[in-house]
């Protein structure tokens, strides 16, 4: 193929991908099985764009190269997100939680614990927690409303 043809190749894919923001959800949905084999899936029109733009080009410059694509996939899949790089929705952090990196310390009867936030839980010794009440409930030995323990919210009120 010599020059004039990939930069005729090339501006087809442009036109191509330029339509797509003038196609209807389910036009977007009949081009997703036509160029990637299976149904679309339940994500935004801006989404489906995106994602048909991307096919496209992979199919005139070519796509990544298996290794490139299974250390993507391990790199997706160790950040907790699958192969769409959406995050599963098994743990739902409250508004007045502390975002992940942060270190809650507690002294408790002279000992010091420390709690690490998480993505997706809390980490305590070496464990993961879905909540903070069950750590406080592994220190004390008593139930405990977690974030009133680690000092997130005072005794009985919630903090605004």
């Amino acid at each position: 193929m010599d020059a004039t043809q990939t930069e005729q190749r090339k501006a087809t894919v442009l036109r191509q991908i330029a339509a797509l923001d003038r196609m209807t959800r389910d036009q977007l949905r009949e081009q997703w099985r036509t160029l990637l084999g299976s149904e679309a899936p339940p994500h935004t029109v801006d989404f489906l764009r995106k994602r048909l733009a991307v096919r496209l080009q992979e199919l005139f410059f070519g796509g990544l190269k298996q290794p490139a694509r299974e250390r993507m996939n391990k790199v997706l899949e160790d950040n907790g997100y699958d192969e769409m790089a959406a995050r599963p929705r098994q743990f739902k952090r409250a508004k007045d939680m502390p975002v992940p990196g942060t270190r809650l310390i507690r002294e408790y009867e002279g000992e010091r614990y420390e709690v690490t936030v998480t993505r997706t839980a809390f980490e305590f010794q070496g464990r993961e927690y879905k909540s903070l009440s069950a750590i406080a409930k592994s220190i004390t030995g008593t139930h405990w409303n977690g974030c009133a323990f680690f000092g997130l919210r005072s005794k009985g009120k919630r903090q605004e």
